[in-house]
Parts: structure tokens; sequence; C-alpha cells
């Protein structure tokens, strides 16, 4: 997205290719479910990636939920994961963005 770009939050997302990663430059938020095999198997090797590239990032892990909990229209959904998700997205931004 270019140098425009400062922060970012991806939800249970797929981690970008590990060769990619040295190329982010916008603080990152991960939120994690903590049942979601597929995505959390891609989690040790983009959070050594994002060491490696000394980029700015928090990850959260939410007990209890599945790939969809922030999303309301899914019997996965979880209002309290997602409440405390959404609390922490915010934040994230006033502090990253002002």
């Amino acid at each position: 997205m270019g140098p425009d770009l400062q922060a970012v939050v991806p939800f249970y997302g797929a981690a970008p290719a590990t060769v990619d990663v040295p190329r982010i430059k916008a603080s990152v938020l991960v939120q994690y479910a903590s049942d979601d095999p597929r995505i959390n198997a891609m989690r040790p090797d983009f959070e050594a990636a994002l060491k490696a590239g000394n980029v700015d990032y928090v990850m959260h892990t939410y007990p209890d939920t599945r790939h969809g909990f922030h999303n309301n229209s899914t019997p996965r959904y979880n209002a309290e994961a997602a409440a405390l998700a959404w609390s922490r997205t915010v934040a994230f931004f006033r502090a990253k963005l002002g």
C-alpha cells in the first residue's frame, strides 16, 4: 500500500509470505482466534519474520474463539472477544495514527 500506510490490524488472516514480511513498514496488531489451526500454523514463521525485520507488532490470541469470532453474522461470533479485540484495535489506531 506504500509509505502512507502506517498501521494495520489483520483479524485472523493468513500471514504474508515470509520473504515479503521485511517490506512491512507499518505497525501491526494481529488478532488471532485460539481455535484456528490453519491460520495459527503460520504464526511462528510470521512472528520470526516480523522480529527479524524489526517490524513494530503486537499479537493477541483470544481464548475459546474460532476463525471469524469478530463476525456477528456467523455462529462463531464471540461477543466478549470481539469487544475486546475492537477496543484494542481502536486504541492501537489512536496510538499509531494520533
